[in-house]
């Protein structure tokens, strides 16, 4: 296998790694946990972090999950003989949070560096590369030559306008949507050959739907300073730190849950799977939690599942809680597919290709070549063998008079064969029944969450309702945002919250530099 570049972030890491190794063989050398009782309900990432955390703070942790496997959408699974992310396949490198979980899990040596010849962008008439000077498509030089070519000189022109158009009452607006913002500001085609293809490809949803607030938080502040849409974009990028925007764990993203569920365990957490939890209620200054488990008495609670399901189990004890409840999130389908076939060893769309609306024959939202995107996954899956990722599922906005397509229903021949013919165009090589060593279909009901208009503002009464409850936190992707740092910074801070308020307090010594920090 070829050695492995060590990412930039990394070399932050080495200080901390081994004081996190001492520290943890010392943890391991105390007895059972005798401090308060804390119950997680929800054993994905935010769960299994906050568990960690609590049990760092000598609370004795119990984590109930309603289905049989810990992780949530962070997993991994085998296709051909070679075990792959079935969910999330990176993290951002904006901020340490997900590095240094990484390092104090023995997994700081394998974080690894994207490929940077970046992804292409499938246009309805052509695919090019993608333009890498912005932020979700949104750029900051409207008159780069990459702009220009994606989205032509007249509109190029008109998006050049935001420098001088003034800023009005628009970003005054109580719910401002990502797709009103750069229509206004840019034009419809910046939007719709732009951003909605990188909507779509995060989020799985339409700009028009988004909630600018929640999905580029900051953004709306950075335009009043700074002017011009363009302007505040190029502050973001310039504030944000440098190197590769993403970055991986060689033998996948799902590593991280695996050592997760090892460490927790070594710790003493009681991990329950195959237990949903049928009723939360206040009971002798804490909670009874009732699951096919059987019931748990605890003195502080954490629930960490989709927001629906904290809502509902939460409203009888919260008033005003139920008119909170967040919209489900959207339904994606994974279709995985490896290939014999030395013709893609020369990458010819990038990494992946994300794929503007209205590009015919093509139902695929995304395609990500991951043997082109991590180098450690191509010497793995050896010379002339590739792995390709297909993602189905892309929720329309509130003006799109089409309905919402539930690829999650398809039967997995069906979906298999729409990946092969979406492959065939994206790639522009014929790919056939016949080149496929292995496949695999994943399905993703609700496990993005929901970031439409009006999200931050309900995210904050939640917040609001749920603060006044002793004993209590709650956690996840509907709370923080999508993607691992924003879970699990959240997750730490949040179970900190509550070790504080059962009086068990933070060791000052565990506390990491930008721990907090999303």
């Amino acid at each position: 296998m070829q050695s492995r570049e060590r990412h930039p972030i990394t070399a932050a890491l080495h200080k901390v790694t081994e004081q996190h190794r001492a520290q943890h063989r010392q943890e391991q050398q105390k007895a059972e946990p005798a401090g308060p009782a804390a119950v997680v309900v929800g054993g994905g990432v935010a769960g299994l972090v906050a568990a960690r955390e609590l049990a760092r703070q000598g609370l004795a942790v119990t984590v109930l999950e309603a289905t049989d496997a810990f992780g949530g959408c962070v997993a991994r699974h085998e296709v051909a003989g070679l075990m792959l992310d079935a969910g999330a396949e990176s993290f951002a490198t904006r901020s340490p949070i997900v590095a240094e979980l990484a390092a104090e899990l023995g997994l700081g040596e394998r974080i690894a560096a994207p490929n940077p010849v970046g992804a292409w962008l499938q246009l309805p008439e052509s695919a090019q590369p993608m333009p890498s000077t912005g932020i979700l498509g949104i750029p900051a030089d409207p008159a780069a030559p990459d702009i220009v070519k994606a989205i032509g000189r007249r509109a190029s022109l008109r998006a050049a306008a935001d420098k001088v158009l003034p800023l009005g009452t628009l970003l005054r607006k109580e719910q401002l949507s990502l797709g009103e913002l750069v229509r206004a500001r840019m034009g419809s085609a910046v939007l719709d050959r732009l951003v909605a293809p990188v909507a779509a490809g995060v989020y799985s949803a339409d700009p028009d739907a988004l909630d600018v607030d929640s999905v580029v938080p900051g953004l709306r502040a950075a335009v009043t300073k700074h002017g011009s849409l363009a302007a505040a974009v190029g502050a973001l990028r310039q504030a944000a730190p440098a190197g590769s925007a993403v970055a991986g764990i060689a033998g996948g993203i799902g590593l991280l849950v695996e050592r997760l569920v090892q460490d927790l365990k070594d710790r003493g957490v009681k991990l329950v799977a195959g237990a949903p939890v049928t009723g939360l209620e206040r009971a002798d200054g804490g909670w009874q939690v009732r699951s096919a488990a059987g019931d748990f008495d605890a003195a502080g609670l954490v629930v960490a599942t989709d927001g629906g399901s904290a809502v509902r189990l939460l409203a009888a004890s919260i008033p005003g809680l139920a008119a909170a409840e967040p919209a489900p999130g959207p339904a994606v389908a994974l279709v995985t597919l490896v290939v014999d076939m030395p013709e893609l060893d020369a990458a010819p769309r990038g990494t992946g290709l994300l794929v503007a609306p209205g590009v015919v024959g093509v139902r695929a939202k995304a395609l990500t070549h991951a043997t082109a995107k991590w180098p450690w996954l191509a010497a793995e899956a050896g010379p002339g063998n590739h792995v390709l990722r297909l993602s189905y599922g892309r929720a329309v906005g509130a003006g799109d008079g089409a309905e919402r397509e539930d690829f999650t229903a398809w039967p997995d021949d069906k979906l298999y064969g729409q990946a092969l013919a979406d492959a065939s165009v994206l790639l522009g090589l014929p790919i056939g029944a016949d080149d496929v060593l292995g496949r695999k279909v994943v399905r993703w009901v609700g496990a993005l969450p929901s970031a439409t208009l009006g999200h931050r503002a309900r995210v904050a009464e939640v917040r609001r309702l749920a603060s006044g409850q002793h004993g209590l936190q709650l956690a996840g992707a509907w709370l923080a945002g999508t993607g691992l740092v924003a879970v699990i910074g959240d997750a730490r801070q949040r179970a900190r919250l509550l070790a504080e308020d059962l009086g068990a307090g933070t060791r000052p010594e565990e506390h990491s530099a930008a721990a907090d920090t999303p």
